[in-house]
């Protein structure tokens, strides 16, 4: 569904993506690893055409889509949850929701209100609030819900927990179990690798703009030592 090779990017004469390769398949969970700094939200943001790529190659469900604006990627099917969560603030949760929603791939059962209500039940109890008034995981399960209601083939999560309470954090993996199980294919970037060895099929790690490591969970148990020099802090 997705494949990168030898992508690289930067921002003005700062190069961050050096060489990063990996390969996503329909229905897969496959995670971003790396410390801080690494380039991971830059790889998402060169993939969703945030960042225009100085070289290598992106391609889309065998499309290439490097270079095109983000606008084009994301109606080709891929939805993100970006880094910081970016809501309308100024909306409530429900026209935050209806604001993007659209079935351009004619998904013969398509996200709706409803569903992503079953889905967080917090955001139909605050249907009418204004977004920027909810707590921070709230933030999170309604930018999730946002990307949901573009129908995404592929959807990315960048720092899908990041700073959120456990309960919170407990239950937006919850979710992401439950769109695994209903074939939805994802690119999670996360530090908590306990639940990721659990929940996703594949994983890469990024080193100084570069991919340095790819494995299963079963291969990130045995290759331990070099993981956590990789992730760790």
């Amino acid at each position: 569904m997705l494949s990168v090779s030898g992508l690289q990017a930067a921002y003005g004469a700062g190069q961050v993506l050096f060489d990063v390769s990996l390969d996503l398949r329909d229905g897969e969970v496959v995670t971003l690893l790396g410390r801080n700094g690494m380039g991971k939200t830059t790889t998402v943001r060169a993939i969703m055409g945030l960042l225009p790529p100085r070289g290598g190659a992106v391609s889309f469900e065998g499309r290439a889509i490097a270079g095109l604006p983000p606008e084009r990627i994301a109606r080709l099917g891929a939805g993100l949850v970006p880094e910081g969560r970016q809501i309308f603030h100024t909306l409530t949760v429900r026209e935050n929701l209806v604001a993007t929603a659209a079935n351009r791939l004619k998904r013969a059962e398509p996200w709706t209100l409803d569903k992503v209500y079953d889905l967080f039940p917090r955001l139909r109890e605050r249907a009418g609030q204004v977004a920027g008034t909810l707590s921070g995981g709230e933030q999170q399960m309604l930018a999730v819900g946002r990307a949901l209601m573009t129908n995404p083939r592929l959807l990315i999560l960048d720092e899908a927990t990041e700073g959120l309470a456990p309960v919170i954090r407990t239950e937006i993996w919850h979710v992401i179990g439950r769109l695994k199980a209903q074939g939805q294919s994802i690119l999670l970037i996360d530090k908590n690798l306990g639940v990721l060895k659990r929940l996703a099929d594949r994983h890469y790690i990024i080193e100084k703009g570069r991919t340095v490591w790819a494995g299963t969970g079963a291969d990130l148990d045995r290759d331990a030592e070099r993981v956590q020099g990789y992730v760790g802090v």
